[in-house]
Formats: C-alpha cells, structure tokens, sequence
C-alpha cells in the first residue's frame, strides 16, 4: 500500500480521527449504530491535547484512515485506542502505525510498555504479540454508585491550588511514585486535566508527603462521559498503610464525583494487583468490561500482588 502515509496527527485531523475512531471500535463490539461508542466522552481530543507528540496518524489518498495515541508516563508508557476505518482492516495499516509507535517509545526512553487489548480476540492478541507484547493477566474496568459527602481534611484537589501549590504537588507526586516505580510519572495527565478543565486531580496528603493520587476524568468531553467520575490513574504510597490510603482515596473521588455531579465512578485495575482487585470488590465495584494487558517483554513492571494502583490502559 505505496500510498500510506504515517505522519504525526494533527490538531484538524481530530473530528476525523474520532469519527474514525468510534466506527470502528462500535463496528467491533457490534452496536447497531457504531457511532454512539463512548456516547459523548472524547478519547481523541483528550488525549492528543495531553501529548500532541504521540499521536500518530495513517493516511490514504489524502484522507485519515487510522490514528495511535501514546502515553508518556515517565518510564512507563502504553498506546490506544489504535483504529482504522473498518471497511480497510484486512491491509495491513494497523503495523504500519506500530511500528513508528515503537520507535517513539524507544526515543522516549521506557523502561515498561504495554496495552489493553480485547481478551477475546486472537487476532489482536496474535498482532501485538508480533512486537514482544505478551498476555499477563485479566485487567477489570469497573464502576460503582457514587456516595456524596465532605472531603476529608487531608484532601486536596488540584484545581484549588495557587501556581507555586501546583509546582509543589507535581515534585511530591513525582516523589511518591518512584517509590512504586523507578521513573513513573504521571504529571502530564494532571497538568492535562486542569488545562482542559475534564475533571481533577485528589492527593491525600500527611505533612509535606504525598500519601495517594488520583487523576479524576468528570462528565461530558472528557474520557468519562456524562454521569461518570473515571480513575484514569490512582496510586497510594506502598508503605504500611497503603490499605488504608486505598479506601480514603476512594472515598475522596466519590466526594468530588458527587460534588461534580456524577451518580457513578469508575475505574480500572490489573487482577495482577490482587489486593487493590479486592479491595475495589468489596467496596461494591462490579466489572463491565474485562479485557487484557499485554506487556513488551512479558515484563511484569508495576503490577505486584500488594500493590494499590489504578490503572487500565484504555
């Protein structure tokens, strides 16, 4: 296919790249009408504007066919959702989108790379796995009703911040991760939100120590859609009381889902990270989504039995 093109995406290639990209994710899954996939949440807008530098996109006789998006967390990084117009799946041009996709991730640096994939297709486990990706484990994305309430003393919300408070709890969060991973950082995912204005970030603080954070996507635009509170990314310190932390981290995102007036929170965790699983089941989490990670060279990275981390890789 002489004339594809692979190019970084643009900021006017957004609509196409999200009609494109709800086709085909609708198409997959089978809804009557494809489009209405992720209702009015926003997976490209979002994630383009939190790092325009990796965003990829496939073009075909001048018209966007596909796109990849890339996190960059630090050391750590995952790509999706990657789509191509289904009417084009059968040519080839989802490797073609990898393969800048892993030279991006080796310019950066990582140290640990992977994705969520759908558990129930060969084929896209037989694709990913052709680039050292390899199955570990059973990720569950489960949601909750939320519980309204007072957000406790130690709780701070990002967005009530000053400038020098900003700069500060970016340096304590960027502390408290390394604690749980060499070189994770999720930073630009709450500098993302509070620039797009899609939600907000909790810390549970002890003195000057970052104790947990959660970076809290709310209501329509953002990756939760109208009604949703989602945990796009939430850690507690892995000390001895982490199990603690967990539940007051969760209590806090359901205060601020409420008060943004969310009726449900949601959020993803790896089965691998048994104790935050069931954790999350036995403060009334149920899933509705099960899907797999896959980690390039079968590397375990961050996910251990004990460890209280949120995540999905959507």
């Amino acid at each position: 296919m002489d004339n594809l093109i692979i190019r970084p995406l643009e900021e006017a290639d957004l609509d196409e790249a999200d009609r494109v990209m709800r086709l085909a994710f609708g198409t997959f899954v089978g809804l009557a009408d494809p489009m209405t996939m992720f209702g009015d949440a926003d997976m490209a807008r979002t994630r383009f504007r939190s790092n325009p530098d990796g965003a990829l996109a496939a073009q075909l006789d001048g018209r966007l066919v596909g796109s990849n998006f890339l996190a960059n967390w630090g050391s750590v990084g995952f790509f999706g959702p990657l789509s191509v117009d289904p009417p084009l799946w059968e040519r080839k041009i989802a490797r073609r989108l990898l393969d800048p996709t892993m030279e991006l991730f080796k310019k950066w640096g990582m140290r640990h790379i992977g994705l969520f994939t759908f558990a129930q297709s060969p084929k896209h486990i037989a694709l990913y796995q052709k680039y050292g990706f390899w199955p570990r484990y059973l990720t569950a994305v489960m949601d909750k009703k939320v519980e309204a309430g007072r957000l406790a003393p130690n709780v701070q919300l990002f967005s009530t911040l000053d400038a020098a408070g900003q700069k500060t709890a970016l340096a304590d969060t960027r502390e408290m991760l390394a604690s749980i991973y060499e070189g994770l950082d999720v930073t630009q995912e709450i500098e993302s939100i509070a620039r797009q204005k899609i939600g907000d970030t909790v810390l549970l603080r002890s003195g000057s120590h970052v104790d947990a954070v959660a970076t809290c996507h709310i209501g329509k635009g953002s990756e939760a859609g109208s009604g949703s509170c989602y945990i796009k990314f939430g850690a507690v310190r892995p000390d001895e009381g982490a199990a603690e932390a967990f539940e007051k981290l969760f209590e806090a995102c359901e205060r601020v889902a409420a008060a943004s007036g969310a009726n449900e929170l949601e959020a993803g965790v790896n089965t691998e990270r048994h104790a935050a699983y069931r954790a999350m089941l036995a403060r009334g989490f149920r899933t509705f989504l099960t899907g797999v990670s896959m980690q390039h060279g079968n590397d375990r990275g961050y996910n251990r039995q004990n460890l209280f981390l949120l995540d999905d890789w959507r």
